[in-house]
C-alpha cells in the first residue's frame, strides 16, 4: 500500500500544511494519521475517524508509542453525525469510501464538516475488493457540492481533491 498510496504522497496531495485541522476519516490502525499528526505539528490536530473500536484501540496505542498529543480519536461512521459541527481544513479517505453503506451521507456530512475552500482527498486503490472509480467518486461528490481541485494518479491508485464550495 506504502508503495501505490504512500502516507507521504498522500498529505501532499492532499495540501496539508502545518497548524491545519485534517480529519483522517476512516483511519484504520493509523498508517496515516500519525504522518499527518506529524506534518501539521503542534499546533495542528488530527481527527482519527473510524467504525471499529479495535482499530481506534491499536491506533492509541501507537499514538502513545510514538508521542504524539495532538490526534484525537473518535468512533462512528460517516454519515452518522459523530463528529458534530466540527470545522476542517482538510478531510482524507484512503479506501474507505466504499465501504460505507450510505456513501451519498457520508459525503454530505463531510461537506458540511469542511471550511468553505476545504479539501476533501480520496485515494481509491487497486485491488481494494472496495474500489470505488475515479468517474463515481467524481460524480457522488459533485452531487453534493464538491469540485474536483485536482486529480492524481498513479499505476493501480489516483486520488480526486475535491474543494468544499457552495452552501452546506
Amino acid at each position: 500500500m506504502e508503495k501505490v498510496a504512500g502516507s507521504e504522497a498522500i498529505i501532499a496531495r492532499a495540501k496539508v500544511a502545518r497548524g491545519m485541522r485534517v480529519l483522517d476519516a476512516g483511519c484504520g490502525p493509523g498508517r496515516v494519521t500519525i504522518p499527518l499528526a506529524r506534518h501539521v505539528g503542534p499546533q495542528g490536530q488530527v481527527v482519527a475517524l473510524d467504525i471499529q473500536a479495535e482499530m481506534l484501540a491499536r491506533l492509541a496505542g501507537r499514538l502513545v508509542e510514538h508521542g504524539i498529543t495532538n490526534v484525537t480519536t473518535v468512533q462512528g461512521g460517516l454519515g452518522q453525525g459523530a463528529l458534530g459541527t466540527a470545522q476542517f481544513d482538510r478531510a482524507i479517505m484512503v479506501t474507505v469510501l466504499g465501504e460505507i453503506p450510505d456513501r451519498a451521507a457520508a459525503l454530505i456530512e463531510i461537506h458540511k464538516l469542511l471550511k468553505p475552500g476545504g479539501i476533501l482527498s480520496v485515494t481509491e486503490v487497486l485491488p481494494d475488493p472496495h474500489y470505488q472509480s475515479r468517474a463515481t467518486v467524481r460524480r457522488m461528490a459533485e452531487q453534493v457540492g464538491f469540485e474536483v481541485e485536482a486529480a492524481y494518479s498513479g499505476w493501480r491508485s489516483f486520488t480526486l481533491n475535491l474543494i468544499r464550495t457552495g452552501g452546506a
